[in-house]
């Protein structure tokens, strides 16, 4: 069933290893980080990469920063101004093309790293001197151009509850998508796929949805579908859900109880949909009550709606957005 991962246990996800705790950072230290290894942990089967580590710098060792070009930095040590460009370059290659036959479906990056960090990290000038802007690690860079539609996110960005929950609810998508592929893409099983993301879509970016439907109505064959498909559907989820795009999917749901509740009911749910809107009340409370009115009414197209348990609710993500 879409929307279902089956037997499948945990889901794995790539992640730093100063984050769970492990002792590799340049001063024996680490980074452990309660969110990821408290509550994630719970859904999410880790896979621990150290670059710095793995590429034989050693611990304790040197700290490094990258220095020169923004778009491909080198990686020098501070005070030995040992290069480990060559070797992180080569490491990055290797461990990336590794990391493409463990079937991850999401990735948790140590901040402002030299060799992890996604965002803003800061980068020196070629002589050594005060820093000049900002780079990527060179080993995030591997991998975001390895894995372009991959969720990857840095940890002190998931402590905002829109990103965290941006973030899980885009790997929950990428691993079923992941499931898609496995099975045998159709245009069939598309359709079927498309529709229980709808509503999912809606929330994020309503013209790539509309942009998704045309492409699944016009689905003839298997060529290049996964690719015709794939890269708007994550370009899609990409775009962060607004609560006025929530409350937009949330009517569209609404919608659907015209001919089953009475007017009271329709009346209420209105109601709560425009208290969410308006940020009195968290979006758990209109999916709840919308999740009620479903199972009791059995509306087959809402049933099957992706959007209404889009990742484990022991998260209790929307709790908070």
């Amino acid at each position: 069933m879409v929307g279902s991962l089956g037997s499948r246990r945990f889901i794995r996800v790539g992640i730093s290893s100063c984050l769970l705790g492990e002792a590799v950072r340049f001063d024996a230290g680490h980074k452990r980080e309660p969110l990821v290894k408290e509550l994630l942990g719970r859904h999410f089967e880790w896979v621990s990469v150290c670059p710095e580590v793995e590429s034989g710098m050693g611990i304790p060792r040197e700290p490094v920063r990258l220095v020169g070009d923004p778009i491909r930095p080198r990686m020098i040590g501070v005070k030995s101004a040992k290069d480990h460009t060559r070797a992180m370059e080569k490491f990055s290659r290797a461990r990336v093309h590794a990391l493409a036959e463990m079937d991850l479906s999401g990735y948790i990056l140590k901040s402002r790293s030299p060799s992890c960090g996604v965002h803003r990290v800061k980068l020196y000038a070629d002589n050594g001197g005060p820093g000049v802007g900002s780079s990527r690690g060179i080993f995030a860079r591997h991998l975001l151009e390895a894995f372009p539609w991959l969720p990857i996110e840095e940890e002190g960005r998931l402590n905002d509850a829109r990103i965290r929950e941006n973030f899980i609810e885009r790997v929950f998508c990428y691993r079923r998508w992941r499931d898609l592929l496995d099975e045998g893409l159709t245009p069939a099983r598309l359709v079927a796929f498309h529709t229980a993301h709808k509503v999912l879509l809606l929330a994020h970016s309503p013209a790539r949805s509309a942009k998704l439907g045309r492409i699944v109505a016009e689905a003839k064959g298997q060529a290049g579908l996964a690719r015709a498909y794939g890269d708007p559907f994550f370009e899609a989820l990409a775009h962060r859900a607004t609560p006025a795009r929530h409350a937009n999917a949330l009517q569209h749901m609404a919608g659907h109880f015209k001919r089953v509740l009475p007017a009271e009911d329709r009346k209420e749910l209105a109601g709560i949909i425009d208290d969410y809107r308006r940020g009195i009340v968290p979006l758990v409370v209109p999916v709840t009550l919308i999740r009620h009115f479903v199972r009791k009414h059995g509306i087959a197209y809402l049933l099957r709606q992706v959007y209404l348990n889009p990742h484990p609710k022991e998260l209790m993500l929307r709790n908070q957005v």
